[in-house]
């Protein structure tokens, strides 16, 4: 899940719709106070410099004395270098001034996410060969997704995937040459006890196939059954 900490309605909305619409889970608060409870939960902070009660900066120290290495891409209407170099030592892993280009924005989160994997503990190796200790891996065309560690070879090179994205992964491999429903879809994957809408399950798809179709707009795998749901068929016709 990323957080967004931002008080400005129409930056955390358009934040927001384009963080759901390449297939994150989000969070949004409007105020430090407000954030800390779903800090546990992040993978990822954006974190306005300005904000009401405790500041950015203020935020951004709290989070690391307390030991909390979650990487944090602070915004701020100040692109000055004497600001930049406050916001990084604060904390913030990167920084970027509004206004800014979405695109830019995204590449950014993709770059902390990768930098924040690359940095994560490995599991030792294992000498002795358990059953089922042997890595799963899913393999259709030529993409690959090692689901022990959620890395996979895509579109864009080798990405680390959510939990959900490989959740949703195994889901339809489990059930290829199924139609799924998007209920079915939000019930397995997501669970009942969690709040999210259809749009979810199209935008995780949208991710995904920007992600594993050779043309995301015309797609091989994912396949749209209109009305009804979505197919997926890893041995395309095309």
């Amino acid at each position: 899940m990323i957080l967004i900490v931002e008080d400005e309605p129409l930056v955390s909305d358009m934040v927001c719709l384009n963080l759901e619409h390449a297939g994150y889970d989000v969070q949004a608060c409007t105020t430090a106070e407000a954030a800390l409870a779903h800090v546990p939960n992040a993978e990822l902070l954006i974190l306005d410099r300005m904000l009401p009660g405790m500041d950015g900066l203020a935020f951004a120290r709290h989070l690391r004395a307390a030991g909390v290495a979650t990487p944090i891409l602070m915004l701020t209407a100040r692109g000055e270098v004497a600001a930049r170099v406050a916001g990084l030592d604060a904390g913030a892993d990167d920084y970027l001034a509004k206004p800014f280009a979405m695109p830019e924005l995204l590449a950014r989160v993709r770059a902390l996410r990768r930098r924040a994997q690359d940095a994560a503990p490995r599991p030792p190796a294992q000498t002795g060969s358990a059953p089922g200790s042997a890595p799963r891996t899913l393999r259709f065309d030529k993409y690959t997704v090692n689901l022990n560690t959620r890395e996979a070879l895509t579109n864009d090179g080798v990405e680390v995937l959510t939990e959900t994205e490989c959740q949703l992964l195994v889901y339809f491999h489990d059930h290829a040459g199924d139609m799924l429903s998007r209920a079915d879809i939000l019930e397995s994957v997501w669970g009942m006890d969690k709040f999210p809408t259809a749009r979810t399950v199209d935008n995780y798809v949208l991710r995904l196939r920007k992600l594993f179709e050779p043309d995301p707009e015309n797609p091989r795998y994912l396949i749209t059954v209109r009305g009804r749901g979505y197919v997926f068929r890893p041995e395309s016709t095309a």
